[in-house]
């Protein structure tokens, strides 16, 4: 933000300060500066930016201060600016965190100054916005099979607090700079100093903060700053788009602080309030900022918005209104969320304009929509399974559900960005990937694995075994090719492959299955210790038995239960009969009478 002081031009006074109600400033002009002009006062402590708002008549405006106003004081005088508020842009930008003047706030050196870029600036013209729909991928399933991103269009990311707007933010700021090269500008609206501090770290440590640059207007800030950050941010965007020809992803976080400055700003203007109590521009403002986010011949701005639901009601006029400019809609589920689910993406609800045969092709397109449709049908049936169970289902549903089940699953992923935190490394899956294992999943190349096989991996990958030893009191096996194992403990069932982590459980007396070479191996035990660790799982009984009938291994199971139950009672009472007999001898060792 250049300064008055040390500016060459001297500014010009325009008139004085009457009134000042919050971040709403009204000032007497001897002429009126024209919306949306910056305005300058200047106290003994610092230099206050206000922006023009209002005319309210030929001599008196309304302008926002894009500070707290503590230090203004009617009577004070106003200088004109000339122009509109400019930021510092360039290469320098990056790594760094500003506020909406482009001042540091990280405690580093100021921005040079040499070039710089109007915060408000009109929309491309329709003629230099190209016409081709490219998608952009992000490296995650649920987003680029079901809702993807277009290259140079908007999407949102709808959901309460604690669904992880903010992870998938990261992850696809990381996706940018590792699968397209490109720049990541976020942007803070109304955000805690304490969230954006630890953004800016996580970002670092992530490796993605040298190819973004981070803009916060913070939550204890006028609504003046939280209306204007967004622009800020665009400006830097548009720098990269047009200037160094580069693809952006811009992220704002959070869209609907964004809406509440406006009504808080709109409330103090005095205009009456519209539905539910928002501004009645509240349509204007948000397509100001939205139109401003497109492609150009020179490069590419991705919107990736983060919209916080108020009582997770979509039907909300700030939802409504915001959702309406976007191109893909990801509605994050609290249900899902609580069920470990994650990403928590409503597969169901979420959406993209760019759903279409002649868009994704027609093998994506039919992938699409029958994962869709069997996820329906699995929601259509959850109430019948809660309160019937599966037996009641027809088979046809049966194989629906299992496969909607799993294919819920594997729509899981491990984050990059997350990987510090869950111990679990991050993962980028390509979109042709994604619909090869899904292509499996519906035609039923992997119905023989277990559900849990599918959640938090990658792509699908069967072929990798683990090692299985089997101990008991008569021998000793190593089977160096086990696919999975299946087993009951007083929890209930589970299931254990080459990748699950360190595990260690009792099984009753039961049966087990083992999956070796695509086949099933059943397996009997009066009491089973099941230890898997480093990838390698040990099986341990006083008694295995191994056969491929179940029916057969349980007869055998309960005759050498019957058996052994009747071998300690034989050998309980020969115990009794020897403890009898050395007592009695004892007795008659102490009868004697000894020399």
């Amino acid at each position: 933000m250049a300064d008055p002081a040390h500016d060459t031009a001297q500014p010009v006074s325009i008139g004085e300060i009457i009134e000042i109600h919050g971040p709403i400033v009204e000032v007497r002009c001897r002429q009126l500066p024209p919306l949306r002009r910056a305005l300058w006062v200047r106290s003994q402590q610092k230099t206050f930016v206000l922006e023009v708002h209002r005319h309210v008549s030929p001599n008196v405006i309304q302008a926002i201060t894009l500070h707290t106003t503590d230090g203004l004081a009617r009577g004070m005088p106003v200088l004109d600016s000339g122009d509109v508020l400019h930021v510092p842009v360039g290469d320098q930008a990056l790594g760094r965190l500003l506020n909406v003047f482009g001042e540091p706030l990280d405690g580093l050196p100021p921005l040079d100054e040499d070039l710089v870029r109007p915060v408000h600036s009109p929309p491309l013209p329709l003629d230099q916005i190209p016409a081709r729909i490219e998608l952009l991928q992000t490296g995650i399933k649920v987003i680029d099979l079901l809702c993807p991103f277009v290259k140079g269009g908007k999407a949102g990311l709808f959901g309460g607090a604690g669904v992880g707007k903010t992870v998938l933010i990261m992850e696809f700021m990381q996706a940018m700079n590792s699968l397209h090269k490109g720049v990541s500008i976020f942007a803070g609206i109304g955000e805690r100093i304490r969230e954006a501090h630890e953004l800016w770290l996580e970002m670092g440590e992530a490796g993605v903060l040298n190819r973004a640059a981070l803009i916060f207007g913070q939550m204890d800030e006028s609504s003046g700053v939280r209306f204007r950050v967004g622009l800020t941010a665009l400006s830097y965007a548009e720098y990269f788009r047009d200037t160094r020809n580069s693809a952006v992803l811009l992220v704002m976080d959070n869209v609907f602080r964004f809406v509440q400055a406006g009504a808080e700003i709109s409330s103090l203007l005095g205009r009456m309030p519209a539905l539910v109590g928002y501004q009645p521009t509240l349509s204007s403002e948000v397509a100001e900022l939205e139109n401003r986010i497109s492609s150009s011949t020179h490069g590419a701005i991705t919107s990736v918005q983060a919209v916080y639901v108020p009582a997770d009601d979509m039907s909300d006029p700030a939802v409504t209104t915001i959702m309406s400019h976007l191109d893909t809609s990801v509605i994050l589920s609290r249900n899902l969320a609580a069920t470990g689910i994650y990403p928590a993406v409503d597969p169901l609800l979420s959406g993209s304009r760019s759903m279409d045969r002649s868009t994704l092709g027609g093998r994506h397109y039919s992938i699409a929509e029958t994962v869709r449709e069997h996820l329906a049908r699995y929601r259509e049936l959850e109430d019948i399974i809660a309160m019937l169970g599966m037996d009641e289902l027809s088979s046809a549903d049966r194989i629906v559900v299992k496969r909607a089940r799993k294919l819920q699953r594997y729509m899981t992923q491990p984050f990059m960005v997350t990987a510090a935190h869950t111990g679990m490394k991050g993962v980028s899956v390509p979109l042709e990937t994604t619909l090869n294992d899904c292509e499996g999943i519906l035609g039923g190349r992997y119905d023989d694995q277990e559900e849990d096989f599918f959640y938090m991996q990658g792509r699908i990958v069967v072929t990798m075994s683990f090692t299985l030893e089997l101990v008991d009191m008569a021998q000793r096996q190593v089977w160096p090719d086990v696919d999975a194992f299946q087993g009951r403990d007083a929890t209930g069932s589970f299931g254990l492959w080459a990748k699950h982590q360190d595990f260690i459980a009792r099984c009753p007396a039961g049966i087990s299955r083992i999956r070796r070479r695509g086949e099933s191996i059943y397996l009997a035990a009066p009491s089973l210790l099941v230890m898997f660790r480093r990838g390698a799982l040990t099986l341990t009984s006083r008694r295995l038995f191994l056969g491929t009938s179940p029916e057969a291994l349980e007869n055998e199971l309960l005759s050498w239960l019957a058996h052994d139950r009747e071998r300690r009672l034989v050998k309980a009472a020969n115990q009794n009969r020897l403890e009898q007999s050395l007592m009695r001898q004892l007795r008659e060792l102490k009868s004697d009478d000894l020399p």
